[in-house]
């Protein structure tokens, strides 16, 4: 029990600290995305009146919200606003026309209306400029409440952000109904908003201007995270089923070539070479915001630009901890300190360590001799004296065991005849003679 409890507290230890370093690491996503903070987004979402005065307002140049720049043409790019509706579910898209044929997404507010008068929204951004599942919601309280979060950062009503304690402001479904733009668009007398503009026709009131380095808008939204991160959080997936393949595999999202080809050339990547024009982002946000609290320090920049936070709740201890005593063992002291020369240039002895004694065997164990074959006695070999010793001799056969001999035949008696008869001699052979012989025929 005891080791599952050890076990359970340091994994949530390590997903509280992943979730805080997290919240460092998506602020520089390395993707265009990063010119256009979502959190941004989302608050002026929030208090826009309609989906007209939330375009103007989001290309206003003294929001600073929008620093896109994707058709590289130095000068920043107009994002328009379109709902499209699709029963209770509103699915309103940011663009902007890179050329006079292409466009591209670069974030979708998908709006949705539950029963009872209920509402949640969440603002994806699309995948070429955020990268998979950059997804802003509110800080709902019904979610926190289930144990829904995903961010194991928030704890009650405080959050971690920016190396601060963030008091975390939650609402609830019923209070997001109540957002004006909400209810503009729920409105059953509303006509979905489309917004009439397009490449190189534009509005007249407004005028581009250069786009900053990504450090300088990093500095400037720096100081407004006690209200993202309060107000709002990231969500990992989205809440309307089957979302995704209805949106991105059909005819709203729009993809531009250029944007694609560029980023794969690395042209977004010079956007991040000032990082020491982060303070130059909080001087413009005092000078536009005179009465908002604005920080006194900002993070720190590796060597790629990304900012370096050190975690509060996690320190690393400078010197090694100490190791209590064990009940029934005992530590070694510390080691004595060296002393050095002083001012007399005499040297002091040091003290000697204490040296642990060892402890050796006076003699090598006797090794057990192997047992001795009961049939033939072992060999004695000559010990120290040099004299041998004098071998058993083996037994010879005398002494053996007689070996029965094998029983002798009857021997057989010799045949003898009474009247035996004289042996025949040799029958010479008959000579012929040539008279005695037959007359061959005359041929």
């Amino acid at each position: 029990m005891k080791y599952t409890q050890i076990i359970l507290f340091s994994i949530i230890t390590l997903f509280f600290t992943t979730a805080v370093f997290a919240q460092a690491e998506s602020e520089k996503l390395n993707l265009p995305g990063d010119n256009l903070n979502l959190y941004a987004v989302l608050k002026l979402f929030q208090e826009s009146p309609t989906l007209e005065s939330f375009e103007k307002s989001l290309n206003d140049s003294s929001r600073n919200i929008n620093n896109l720049d994707l058709n590289a043409d130095n000068k920043i790019d107009y994002i328009k606003v379109s709902d499209n509706a699709d029963g209770d579910i509103h699915n309103i898209s940011l663009k902007i026309p890179v050329s006079k044929v292409e466009e591209q997404d670069v974030a979708v507010f998908v709006v949705q209306k539950l029963a009872n008068d209920k509402v949640q929204v969440q603002l994806i951004g699309d995948e070429d400029l955020y990268g998979k599942d950059y997804i802003l919601e509110p800080n709902m309280e019904n979610a926190v409440a289930t144990g829904e979060t995903p961010n194991p950062g928030y704890s009650a009503n405080k959050l971690l952000a920016n190396g601060e304690t963030v008091v975390v402001e939650q609402t609830t479904t019923t209070q997001i109904a109540a957002w004006p733009v909400v209810q503009y668009i729920y409105v059953p007398s509303y006509q979905s908003w489309n917004s009439p503009w397009y490449w190189d026709y534009y509005p007249n009131y407004w005028q581009p201007w250069r786009p900053v380095y990504w450090h300088s808008y990093y500095g400037y939204h720096y100081n407004w995270g006690y209200q993202y991160y309060g107000h709002y959080r990231r969500w990992n997936h989205c809440r309307v089923p089957g979302w995704r393949d209805r949106y991105y595999g059909g005819n709203y999202r729009s993809r531009s070539p250029y944007v694609q080809r560029r980023y794969q050339q690395g042209g977004y990547r010079q956007t991040y070479a000032r990082p020491q024009l982060a303070g130059e982002g909080v001087t413009r946000f005092r000078r536009d915001n005179p009465t908002a609290p604005a920080v006194n320090k900002l993070p720190r920049f590796d060597k790629s630009g990304t900012p370096v936070r050190v975690n509060p709740a996690v320190t690393t201890p400078s010197t090694r901890p100490v190791v209590k005593d064990r009940p029934g063992t005992k530590q070694p002291g510390t080691r004595p300190p060296v002393v050095r020369p002083d001012n007399d240039n005499t040297v002091k002895p040091q003290p000697t360590r204490p040296t642990k004694p060892v402890v050796r065997p006076e003699t090598r164990p006797e090794v057990t001799p192997a047992p001795t074959r009961p049939t033939r006695p072992a060999v004695v070999r000559p010990d120290n004296n040099n004299t041998l010793q004098p071998v058993p001799d083996r037994p010879t056969r005398e002494t053996r065991p007689n070996v029965r001999p094998a029983p002798s035949r009857p021997e057989r008696p010799a045949f003898t005849p009474s009247n035996p008869a004289p042996r025949p001699s040799v029958r010479p052979a008959p000579v012929r003679t040539p008279s005695s012989q037959p007359a061959r025929p005359n041929r």
